[in-house]
């Protein structure tokens, strides 16, 4: 297979795209409601997808990802803000002039349609002609490894196969930015993670930049160069995945990445002090005002300790592979906890059991707001 590399320098389009950044500038969508009310989709965004990167936007259904990727795309038009493709001003500027390649979530093919077709069809407004066209089509799919499937029609193939189509049909255009909206929620979870693997070859062979919406926090952190973590309409934070699971900087980031959840326990700082709810003086030396504040421990945080000051009863034993994961519950409290630990085969139910961490997050219980 010729070299993707090859593949975009040989392009015989007459405009050939370069990968740019995507800079969005205070970014907002309102959708007017049927009582004269409005629904703010997205508010104040504003963020820099670096050239050549694949940037996932995450978050929970509703917070304004797919709109913001619909603005990016030119299909919304934004109530304020501005949208930059490198130097250039595309807020007003129609889609079709935008070079973008768009891939859906229900991909979106023509059925009547072979694979060949469907790839070649955004080419014919570009008004290149037949024998190009069916060349550029082919380095596609051969690009997305369906070259062997040209002749069959869409509900001939598996949806794994959909997928690398309308991929295929939005880089055969060679555009500036590829967006992908939700791409692998029709799968099964083995194709999902198949796919997901293509997807990252694909983008890093073609180095054009990606913007990659989900909801699937799994599917974000692997296949990412950086994410943005969403939350009704408001951008949380962007960093590379590790970086924002490991300093997460509020209480809804922490929330939403880790499976299993992060352990999130009352507790208030009186003094200086960190105090649960049973009385334990956690850690001293917080320089903050007396407030109610929750600790944020993640389950691998957790450590077995004879001296742990987290004094706990055992609720739950599982087994999951060489690790185990147990829930707990403070003593003195209603408070349940999850532990990742290394398989202990000395445990029981009811018994009791103390717990020391390697790392705590302690986040302001009305706003949020991480603390340390």
């Amino acid at each position: 297979m010729e070299k993707a590399s090859n593949v975009i320098s040989n392009n015989p389009i007459k405009t050939v795209h370069q990968s740019v950044d995507v800079r969005l500038q205070n970014l907002s969508k309102e959708f007017p409601e049927k009582n004269g009310k409005k629904t703010i989709a997205v508010n104040d965004f504003s963020v820099v997808i670096p050239a050549g990167k694949l940037i996932g936007l995450l978050g929970p259904s509703g917070c304004g990802k797919s709109t913001t990727l619909y603005m990016i795309a030119g299909l919304h038009k934004p109530t304020a803000g501005l949208i930059f493709f490198g130097d250039d001003d595309v807020t007003n500027m129609p889609p079709e002039k935008r070079g973008i390649g768009l891939v859906f979530q229900n991909y979106a093919l023509y059925p009547h349609m072979t694979v060949r077709q469907n790839i070649m069809f955004p080419l014919e407004n570009l008004k290149v002609e037949k024998d190009e066209a069916a060349k550029l089509a082919q380095e596609m799919a051969e690009l997305v490894h369906i070259g062997d499937l040209m002749d069959r029609k869409p509900s001939q193939l598996s949806g794994g196969q959909q997928q690398r189509v309308a991929i295929a049909r939005a880089l055969v255009k060679k555009p500036r930015v590829l967006l992908l909206d939700e791409p692998l929620s029709n799968l099964d979870a083995r194709l999902r993670l198949q796919t997901r693997e293509e997807i990252k070859r694909i983008q890093r062979e073609t180095k054009i930049t990606t913007i990659f919406v989900t909801h699937d926090q799994e599917e974000a952190m692997s296949i990412s160069d950086e994410i943005v973590v969403m939350n009704e309409g408001i951008r949380q934070q962007m960093s590379h995945p590790q970086a924002v699971y490991d300093e997460p900087v509020n209480m809804f980031v922490a929330k939403f990445l880790g499976n299993p959840p992060i352990n999130l326990i009352p507790a208030k700082i009186n003094a200086g002090q960190l105090i649960l709810e049973d009385g334990i003086v956690l850690e001293k030396g917080y320089e903050i005002a007396d407030k109610d504040v929750f600790i944020g421990l993640r389950p691998e945080y957790l450590k077995i300790s004879l001296n742990g000051k987290l004094k706990t009863q055992i609720d739950l034993i599982e087994h999951i592979g060489r690790d185990t994961m147990i829930i707990c519950k403070i003593v003195g409290t209603e408070t349940s906890i999850r532990a990742i630990v290394p398989s202990v085969k000395d445990l029981a139910v009811d018994q009791q059991i103390s717990f020391t961490y390697t790392k705590i997050f302690v986040f302001d219980k009305l706003t949020g707001e991480r603390y340390k």
